[in-house]
């Protein structure tokens, strides 16, 4: 299955300013976020983004919080963004609504992102989750996340795939303006 912009949101899982320089290879995982952002800002795909337990981890990175706009941030305690309660009414409203594909991005892979792929997975939803969008404290606990994610039915994907599958052809401003950002 391939991503269509009129079926998907975007999810950035606890990319947070205390969290984040200790992840392997932060500062790219927060590049490809931005790109992520930037790509479904553009083609009007929903964004939302999570918080762990803020008060210790600090709120989102300021480059993706202004990227973020007014799109909502939901505070959380439980590791999977599904088992929020609030997350959960607004993940489920988007599947209400017609759009049941999941791109899921974040930190850290084998915590908070793999446990809300595969709830979300488990859940009826497609879900993507970007292998270059997302990171862990050791470079291995991502390697682990994701091959776990796809033996729940995960498609792992990276930032490429994605916007080109959103973008689905060739020959649009779009096109011209988001193939730009991979270069």
């Amino acid at each position: 299955m391939l991503l269509d912009a009129a079926k998907s949101f975007l999810l950035l899982v606890d990319m947070q300013e205390r969290l984040l320089p200790a992840m392997g290879g932060g500062a790219e995982v927060e590049r490809r976020c931005a790109i992520l952002l930037t790509a479904a800002k553009r083609l009007a795909v929903p964004v939302l983004a999570s918080e762990q337990y803020p008060k210790g981890l600090g709120h989102t990175v300021s480059s993706l919080g202004e990227s973020l706009g007014n799109a909502p941030i939901f505070e959380k305690t439980s590791f999977s963004c599904w088992r929020d309660d609030a997350l959960k009414s607004h993940l489920v409203a988007h599947h209400e609504a017609g759009r049941p594909q999941a791109i899921v991005a974040g930190i850290e892979a084998h915590v908070c992102v793999l446990q809300t792929a595969i709830d979300l997975a488990q859940a009826g939803f497609a879900v993507f989750a970007v292998a270059d969008a997302m990171a862990s404290r050791a470079p291995a606990s991502a390697v682990l996340a994701q091959d776990r994610m796809r033996g729940a039915g995960v498609a792992v994907i990276n930032t490429e795939m994605a916007v080109f599958e959103l973008l689905g052809r060739a020959g649009t401003a779009e096109f011209r303006e988001l193939s730009a950002l991979i270069r």
